[in-house]
């Protein structure tokens, strides 16, 4: 067994990491200090204009939820970051490292600050980004990229549906203003298209926080380095559904369907993460499924509407934070000295890394919720909590027990498998180097020392995040000893339970595995096959639709339009013609006939040169009828068009060759292509007929003759239209002219014997 491939010697450690830290430290200090406004109910908020138009501004707000995150946030990231510095002091990207990971911990924090909706769904995106790039961080690792990709893609898919629910929420409220929506939550709550919002917002929320059944995600993730899995999969990504769920929880919560959704989602995603927890070898993955199941049970308490249900999700999401992130730092600090994360590959590592199995024994004591510990608060009131639910009480019961016992059984395999016992490792192993011991050691005393002073805890930090979404009288009380009652009852069972479940975990990790291998297909295998499906479908539509034939593409052009307009009009429109005809004088109509008898030249004619001679009679026929009708300016645009068209068209099939073994097609496909072509002309000449009948709105003629003559301070409105107000998009169609030239010239100089 030979140590892990970033072992280096401690003189060589970096201080990047060590300095990078101060500023999350610093803004732990400044929020930490706003702590006591926020208990007192006074938000602090800052604003500027962004987007006036679309009613968007830059609004960040700091009440008692999102400083409990900014707080959780900054303190494991500035940890975090002292502690990559000696896991990667060596690696070769460091410091993109380092970049990646501080933009992602200010994505967070916008995403938690921010008080309007579409500024929270870019850093909402942003955190997916960054992710990814974090997850993918060993860029050379097939299985870093995969990871990485599944992660963007489940978590992007439903930040996409996240988005469509803001935008409804928007047009029903009116608003994207938070605050402003906690008033109109009984119009959102009754509206018909609840319904549409309720699912788009969870499908982001759940896709995010590894849901059942967006749950494989985050196990796949664990391929990143630990530093990574210690800040994002505990503490900060995972937890940002979680922070959507609490903050649209006085906006759409309440609801039979909220609750029961939620309820039952949660229950089953930690009661599943618990179990395939217990059957796995990597100490990561194992930490991954118990994130999943602490990100279940958080959920089911936030379909909860009673004062413990909300206290519970809010006091074991610290909880989590605290003892997942040390566990990770540890899991990473074993993996680095030994190298290797098999549970049953090590043993005995206690007496030399005395430190490292120090943090891990106070965190595995507060992840079981051992008395002292601020994870037996946390079970006590979580109890409480699923006793108090409005919806399953005994399904939330059932699920917290049933998870709870598991993960006591896991946190004993933690803290005792790898350190106590046979020593399996080689001689050589030592303790981390500080950076990499300090973190574990502070966020494990941390979960010691808020369990000595639960109603300082309650008081200044769940007390304030609860009555941020939950407005209410009541005052959080979290106490180490509540009295004999049945939550007490509850923990000492999860305890007894959990230890026979460590006694018999040899036979229980069996049957687990056992019952995974006979599963026909995991969830990740379903991901799999379905982007496979979706590359399939991609081919077989680019084989179809894309292979190469001109006539194919106008086809298919043709007959979207025909369809999509035609039941547009059919179902839409009532047809009645008033056809008002216009006088047509004679040379007009001569000249129509010249233009039709032009077209069947172009159609039939054999020769290249009387075809071209004919195209450019239908071009200047076309520039004659709009002169005739009092448009010179588009005259002349159609004339200058067509006569650069010309050139180009004469120049290109002047100089292709004459095509080999030309055929005409059959009388079908004849009969095909003027069926479509006369349909696409019926179909113009009605809709010409519809628009010919609607009164002629001047509003927008009168605002260009107003507007050319005192802004502009132009005599020519199309001159004026194109250069000032259409400036844009004139310049993108010179720009597409200028490329179809280049395109045409490039054409005109290719020799014939490179074709």
């Amino acid at each position: 067994m030979m140590p892990h491939a970033h072992a280096h010697d401690n003189s060589k450690i970096l201080w990047i990491g060590r300095l990078s830290a101060l500023i999350p430290a610093i803004l732990f200090l400044w929020i930490a200090f706003q702590m006591p406004a926020l208990a007192a109910g006074k938000p602090v908020q800052i604003s500027w204009q962004w987007v006036p138009s679309l009613n968007v501004e830059l609004t960040f707000m700091l009440d008692g939820l999102s400083g409990l995150f900014c707080l959780i946030v900054t303190a494991i990231g500035a940890l975090v970051l002292v502690y990559a510095d000696g896991y990667l002091g060596d690696n070769t990207h460091l410091y993109k490292f380092f970049v990646y990971l501080h933009l992602f911990l200010y994505s967070m924090l916008g995403l938690v600050l921010s008080e309007n909706l579409l500024v929270l769904f870019v850093f909402w995106e942003l955190t997916s980004v960054f992710s990814f790039l974090l997850i993918g961080f060993e860029h050379t690792s097939q299985a870093s990229r995969d990871s990485a990709r599944q992660a963007l893609l489940v978590t992007g898919g439903g930040g996409l549906l996240l988005l469509v629910g803001i935008v409804l929420i928007g047009f029903i409220g009116h608003t994207y203003s938070l605050q402003d929506l906690m008033t109109q939550s009984e119009l959102l709550r009754h509206h018909d298209l609840y319904w549409a919002i309720f699912f788009c917002v969870t499908a982001g929320a759940f896709t995010k926080s590894a849901q059942f059944p967006f749950h494989f995600w985050l196990p796949s993730a664990m391929a990143a380095p630990t530093p990574i899995s210690a800040f994002l999969h505990s503490a900060t990504l995972v937890k940002a559904g979680l922070y959507l769920m609490a903050r649209f929880h006085p906006i759409l919560g309440g609801t039979p369907l909220w609750m029961h959704t939620l309820v039952v989602i949660g229950a089953v995603t930690a009661v599943w993460g618990s179990i395939v927890a217990i059957g796995q070898k990597d100490l990561k993955r194992i930490l991954a499924h118990t994130t999943i199941m602490a990100l279940g049970i958080v959920t089911m308490f936030l379909g909860g509407r009673t004062m413990p249900a909300l206290t519970a999700a809010m006091t074991f999401l610290l909880v989590h934070a605290l003892y997942k992130s040390a566990l990770f730092m540890v899991v990473g600090n074993i993996d680095h000295q030994t190298g290797t994360r098999q549970i049953h590959e090590i043993g005995g590592l206690g007496r030399h890394m005395p430190l490292t199995a120090l943090a891990a024994a106070m965190a595995a004591l507060s992840m079981s919720g051992f008395p002292l510990f601020l994870g037996f608060i946390g079970k006590e009131i979580m109890y409480k909590g699923a006793l108090t639910e409005a919806v399953y009480p005994a399904l939330a019961v059932t699920a917290a027990l049933i998870a709870n016992a598991l993960m006591a059984a896991v946190a004993a395999a933690i803290a005792l498998r790898p350190f106590w016992g046979k020593f399996r490792s080689p001689s050589s192993v030592t303790e981390a180097a500080w950076p990499m011991w300090l973190g574990p050691i502070v966020l494990s005393s941390i979960g010691l020392g808020f369990g000595l002073i639960p109603d300082w805890v309650g008081r200044w930090l769940i007390q304030p995040a609860v009555l941020a979404f939950h407005p209410t009288k009541e005052i959080v009380k979290l106490k180490l000893f509540y009295g004999f009652n049945e939550p007490l009852l509850l923990s000492m069972a999860t305890l007894c339970l959990g230890a026979s479940i460590y006694w018999k975990r040899r036979a229980i990790r069996a049957a687990v595995l056992q019952f995974i291998k006979r599963l026909p297909l995991t969830f990740a295998d379903c991901f799999d096959q379905l982007l496979q499906a979706v590359a399939w479908t991609s081919g077989l539509q680019t084989r179809t639709l894309q292979n190469g034939s001109l006539f194919r593409y106008l086809t298919i052009i043709i007959s979207t339009i025909l369809l999509v307009t035609g039941w547009a009009l059919t179902a839409f429109h009532r047809f009645e013609f008033a056809y008002r005809p216009t006088p047509i004088r004679a040379w007009q109509g001569i000249l129509v006939l010249l233009m039709l008898l032009a077209i069947l030249v172009v159609i039939r004619s054999a020769s290249k040169l009387l075809s071209i001679c004919a195209l450019g009679v239908v071009g200047a026929g076309i520039a004659l009828i709009f002169l005739s009708f009092g448009a010179p300016d588009v005259a002349l645009t159609q004339l200058l068009v067509e006569t650069l068209t010309l050139i180009i068209v004469t120049m290109v099939l002047l100089r292709l060759p004459r095509l080999q073994n030309a055929h005409e097609p059959g009388l079908a496909p004849r009969l095909f292509r003027f069926s479509l072509a006369a349909a696409c002309g019926l179909l113009v000449t009605v809709l010409l007929f519809l628009v010919g009948q609607q009164p002629v709105d001047r509003t927008i003629t009168e605002f260009y003759e107003k507007a050319s003559y005192i802004e502009a301070h132009g005599r020519n409105i199309v001159n004026v239209i194109l250069v000032d107000f259409r400036s844009l998009d004139t310049l993108g169609e010179i720009i597409v002219v200028a490329a179809s030239a280049i395109a045409g010239l490039a054409l005109v100089r290719k020799r014939k014997d490179e074709q």
